[in-house]
């Protein structure tokens, strides 16, 4: 009787996607909070433009994808593009609301970061793993157990222990965050929690009840979060272009945001696909800390305070719990394994 063992190359790509999960993510966040408050001269970049160009990127990279899963064809990749995207209209608008809800989320993630340390950024955006769950729940009809919905009792006190007013930030910030600041930022956070749960599940809906690949999929997502960006753009930045142009205020920092937020769904793809929610979870605990640790020595935006950590561990802890039951349940269910199948959303 043969162990069934894992082949050392699995192994391998398990444990570097995770660490290119953790890097991606923490990157993500540090570098957005810093490219939003670093004072520079001339004008800062549009965050509408950024999002356009990150979904720009997405959909280039997931063609070299499709491309390179039909044996880099040229002609089989125009056959699959035609018959998956043009000939099949309906298919596509369904794409077109979660593809919204994404533009409008990426876009809200720039307006917290803009207004919240990165720490409190992280913790806080975990609040997603509840509206997604709650989402399932009513929109996929799964079960929880017992210790899922214990995990997420855990994860809202610990995210409202995070959230607990302090006296003042202190540090050497070169910004310091007023309340009003500090408000705009955890509404646009919350707000952004509850569009990736809801978009995140609904697609999750849309890729079960076809058999169409995710690169295709995304492709379409990126088409209409193009049209949806760009639209942003115009309506909301259209004076501030027509002054400064759409790249005002673009450095090689801005560009590395774009890359890293265009990059992070493929990310998330490759963690999905070789290794589990306990080590996923592992990885978002690391980037937590991570975050916390840069954002504070580094950035000195952030001063921690012993209730901060108190509620920085119950969310960690909340998340190892939530993803030990949903390992735990993968093997004799898979209908209760539910799992955010996003190339969005991704810090």
């Amino acid at each position: 009787m043969s162990s069934p063992c894992v082949s050392p190359s699995q192994s391998q790509l398990k444990y570097m996607s995770l660490g290119v999960l953790v890097l991606q993510t923490t990157s993500l966040v540090l570098t957005m909070r810093y490219s939003r408050t670093l004072q520079g001269e001339g004008p800062r970049y549009l965050a509408s433009s950024a999002v356009v160009l990150a979904e720009l990127l997405k959909i280039l990279i997931c063609l070299l994808l499709v491309f390179y899963d039909h044996s880099f064809s040229f002609c089989v990749l125009n056959r699959v593009l035609k018959e998956e995207i043009l000939n099949k209209p309906m298919e596509t608008l369904k794409l077109a609301i979660p593809s919204g809800i994404y533009t409008l989320q990426n876009n809200l993630l720039y307006i917290a970061l803009s207004n919240l340390d990165a720490a409190t950024y992280q913790v806080t955006y975990q609040l997603k793993i509840l509206t997604t769950a709650l989402f399932s729940v009513s929109m996929l009809g799964k079960r929880l157990g017992l210790y899922q919905w214990l995990s997420l009792l855990i994860l809202m006190t610990g995210i409202a222990l995070v959230q607990w007013p302090t006296e003042s930030l202190g540090g050497p910030s070169p910004t310091p965050l007023s309340a009003g600041s500090q408000l705009l930022g955890v509404t646009a956070i919350l707000i952004a929690c509850f569009s990736s749960g809801f978009a995140g599940v609904y697609f999750e809906k849309i890729l079960k009840e076809t058999n169409q690949s995710v690169w295709v999929r995304n492709i379409q997502l990126g088409l209409f979060g193009l049209v949806f960006g760009l639209m942003g753009v115009f309506v909301y930045d259209g004076e501030r272009v027509r002054e400064s142009g759409v790249f005002q205020g673009y450095n090689s920092l801005t560009w590395t945001v774009v890359a890293l937020q265009a990059l992070g769904g493929l990310v998330i793809a490759a963690v999905i696909k070789y290794a589990d929610n306990i080590l996923k979870g592992f990885s978002t605990s690391l980037s937590i800390i991570l975050s916390t640790l840069i954002s504070y020595f580094c950035l000195e935006d952030f001063n921690p305070t012993s209730v901060f950590f108190l509620g920085a561990v119950l969310v960690i802890a909340a998340t190892f719990l939530y993803g030990y039951e949903a390992e735990a349940c993968h093997q004799p269910q898979q209908s209760l394994d539910w799992r955010p199948t996003t190339s969005h959303s991704r810090v």
